[in-house]
């Protein structure tokens, strides 16, 4: 089958709430959404670079610049048969693995709706619901984090994610700890520390944390190994999973007990099934993040979720967590159990409501044959 055409749209999303991290506070939420022609079906995925290189080396004007010149003129007008061929026809280019993954996303969703198969089952994955966890930014006061740990917990979520950051760090768990002594507790630093930093990082041993997220370099992995010698909780990798290799040398290395996967990060789809794959046999268990995802990367996430090495509650929320309107229909909603179900029809499961997505787009182009 042919690919006809690829559009994008840069849309801008306001959050409901700022979102703070080490990097700065995200007020507004670009993304590019992209729409895939396959024969007269039509998917969406959605690329997650941000305003700036803080998370990534990657941001929007990259990913514009990638994909309209590089990476959608080369796939319309092909025939394609697979995601293993469709990722192959855009593999040349080197690293913008957020760009890849977002027309990637679109290549599946198309794809599963013309062989009529929901995009989880495509993907291997076995689950009807998945578990749901919430990361929650930094905040002004510590009273402030605590009632929203509080109203989160009692929306049903299983599994809460504070950021912390040297100066928000020992003091801040220890009070949410006190407070929610045996609820599932992780922290994620986002790169904050280095080695030099390991007494405070021992601490943190205390608390019976999950895991600790992405403590040392967003490129390291040697640190990482020393410091999982040093420390009992369980070292998560994020940023450091950049690839399906790096996800390799962190395995041989021994950089981490777990690993997050975002397909954004690792370059798509089918590249986290490899690195899912990887972890599986090496007995290294994962859990899907999120990047503020609307409801169209929200669920290509949760396809993802399903799969049987996640053992993890998943930085996937509902619709209603970061927009007052999210641009599918219906949108992902909390269950009694904080489980999120999983959708059942073809794609991605969910309606993409396009008049949504008008009211938000800044600028649009289409690559046609």
């Amino acid at each position: 089958m042919r690919i006809k055409s690829v559009e994008l749209k840069l849309v801008m999303m306001k959050l409901k709430y700022p979102f703070e991290t080490s990097f700065g506070a995200t007020h507004n939420r670009p993304c590019v959404l992209v729409k895939l022609k396959y024969g007269d079906v039509e998917g969406w995925g959605e690329v997650v670079a941000g305003e700036g290189p803080w998370y990534s080396y990657e941001d929007i004007e990259t990913a514009w610049h990638v994909l309209t010149q590089y990476l959608a003129p080369n796939v319309v007008g092909k025939d394609v048969d697979s995601p293993d061929r469709f990722c192959g026809m855009i593999s040349h280019v080197r690293g913008h693995n957020m760009a890849k993954a977002g027309l990637e996303e679109a290549f599946w969703d198309a794809y599963c709706k013309f062989v009529e198969q929901p995009l989880y089952k495509a993907l291997g994955g076995e689950r009807d619901g998945i578990e749901s966890g919430v990361s929650i930014g930094i905040k002004s006061t510590v009273d402030e984090l605590i009632k929203t740990v509080e109203n989160y917990v009692e929306k049903g979520y299983r599994r809460v994610k504070i950021k912390i950051k040297p100066g928000w760090d020992i003091d801040v768990v220890r009070k949410v700890r006190n407070e929610y002594p045996s609820f599932p507790l992780q922290v994620d630093a986002n790169s904050a520390y280095t080695l030099s930093d390991v007494a405070k990082l021992k601490e943190l041993d205390r608390f019976n944390l999950l895991m600790l997220e992405q403590p040392l370099g967003y490129e390291d992995l040697v640190d990482h190994a020393t410091l999982q010698k040093i420390v009992e909780t369980p070292i998560c990798l994020d940023e450091s999973i950049s690839s399906v290799d790096a996800a390799k040398a962190a395995i041989a290395l021994k950089s981490c007990k777990v690993i997050n996967i975002k397909p954004g990060r690792v370059g798509g789809l089918l590249a986290s099934k490899r690195i899912h794959d990887l972890c599986a046999e090496a007995n290294i268990p994962i859990w899907i993040g999120g990047m503020l995802e609307t409801g169209i990367g929200r669920a290509h996430n949760i396809a993802l979720a399903t799969l049987p090495n996640v053992k993890f509650p998943c930085d996937i929320s509902a619709s209603d967590r970061y927009y007052e309107e999210d641009l599918v229909e219906p949108p992902f909603m909390l269950g009694s159990n904080g489980t999120i179900a999983v959708p059942k029809n073809y794609g991605i499961g969910v309606e993409v409501i396009e008049e949504r997505v008008r009211k938000f787009t800044l600028k649009s182009t289409t690559v046609r044959l």
